[in-house]
């Protein structure tokens, strides 16, 4: 894949200056920026290659690793999705996402940690209680969440996608399976999630536990806060139940572009002159949804939707329930998959040795042989570059 023309990390290092000059940044804002900036830049070290024969030389300079930053977490990625790859159950696999309604969102932008770990827990709680119910599945069920911020015009709209095998263990200990290219009712999910969530959401208010400023001030009075609140009682909040993956095949293809990514990939930029940034993004709210546009901004305006999605230190944005949380995950899909295939039994005598699997791993984190380009005879001598701190 080659290199994209535009990148954020230029963008920043051009216009940041002035950004940061003209604002009053949190910390995490300002760390964000200073790591995009600096990656693969000779601030942060890495090594030389030269050939021993010919003048060829190259430097190559260490990433910075910070997950907001669109030229990191490749690997991670990668890495993530090989683990999902032998957690995959033989069923069809369903896509849910919940949504806050925009006005709450604006509370969720001052209180961050706060509301996304609210909407994470009231979301996650609403499918597994209504997929406990008889009348619905009847059935214990495990799966994992995404949190997204932003909406493709870069503005904050917090979601989760949610990743859902299609069935469940049911109390009698047999598999229970949903209804072909159905999960459960969107309708009913919407409702309780509505009803868990404003009451997280006011018990986060009884104990001091959420931030007003500017034009939600008025909201820190209890009667003011109680008022706003009512009406959203009764509006019918976003949960969108998307067409089934198929096979679990098709469900990791899919998560791939939904795992370590913020706000946009540098891809998506597609120009930058006279201070102001163009970039690609859909508008799903009419016809032609999946048609590509473009928008132009200018480019402080640009990064500060680019930073609205800087998450807290230390938030994790994917999370696991049911019969996929951590502490039992193993043992909850070797039962799954028993249930779903039958005992696997698999004889001692086929499994590799320790010495064999030592050999393996040998052979797959071996550093590849560096020979160079221009002669192509000599391999190339790698040299560490400390960091430049000029």
């Amino acid at each position: 894949m080659s290199r994209p023309v535009f990148e954020l990390a230029a963008i920043l290092r051009h216009y940041g200056e002035r950004y940061r000059a003209t604002r009053r940044l949190p910390l995490q804002q300002l760390r964000v920026m200073r790591a995009i900036q600096l990656c693969r830049t000779s601030a942060l070290g890495g090594h030389a290659e030269k050939c021993g024969q010919c003048s060829y030389a190259r430097n190559s300079y260490n990433s910075c690793r910070n997950r907001h930053c669109p030229k990191c977490q490749g690997s991670d990625r990668m890495k993530w999705l090989e683990s999902r790859q032998g957690e995959l159950l033989p069923v069809e696999y369903f896509h849910v996402v919940f949504t806050l309604p925009e006005p709450i969102a604006r509370i969720a932008f001052y209180n961050k940690q706060t509301v996304y770990g609210m909407l994470f827990r009231a979301a996650a709680e609403t499918l597994l209680t209504i997929a406990r119910d008889p009348k619905h599945l009847g059935a214990e069920i495990g799966f994992f969440g995404i949190l997204h911020t932003w909406g493709q015009n870069l503005l904050h709209h917090p979601h989760i996608h949610f990743v859902v095998p299609g069935g469940g263990i049911g109390p009698n200990g047999q598999w229970v399976a949903c209804l072909p290219g159905f999960f459960l009712p969107v309708r009913v999910l919407s409702r309780l999630f509505r009803r868990l969530f404003l009451q997280a959401l006011q018990w986060a208010f009884e104990n001091n536990q959420l931030a007003f400023f500017s034009e939600l001030a008025p909201l820190k009075d209890e009667t003011a806060f109680r008022a706003w609140l009512d009406p959203f009682k009764e509006t019918e909040w976003v949960v969108y139940a998307k067409k089934p993956f198929g096979g679990p095949q098709t469900a990791i293809q899919y998560l791939g572009r939904y795992t370590h990514r913020v706000a946009l990939s540098n891809n998506r930029i597609l120009g930058v002159s006279e201070g102001r940034v163009t970039f690609q993004w859909k508008d799903y709210r009419r016809k032609n949804r999946h048609k590509s546009r473009t928008m132009t901004l200018d480019a402080e305006e640009f990064i500060r939707r680019f930073l609205i999605h800087t998450l807290p230190p230390g938030f994790q944005r994917i999370r696991y329930f049911g019969l996929m949380a951590n502490r039992h995950r193993k043992q909850s899909l070797a039962l799954c998959r028993t249930l779903l295939t039958g005992p696997q039994d698999q004889p001692d005598q086929l499994l590799p040795s320790p010495t064999q699997c030592y050999a393996v791993w040998r052979m797959l984190t071996a550093p590849p042989e560096r020979r160079c380009p221009q002669c192509r005879s000599a391999i190339l001598i790698r040299i560490p570059l400390p960091p430049d701190t000029s």
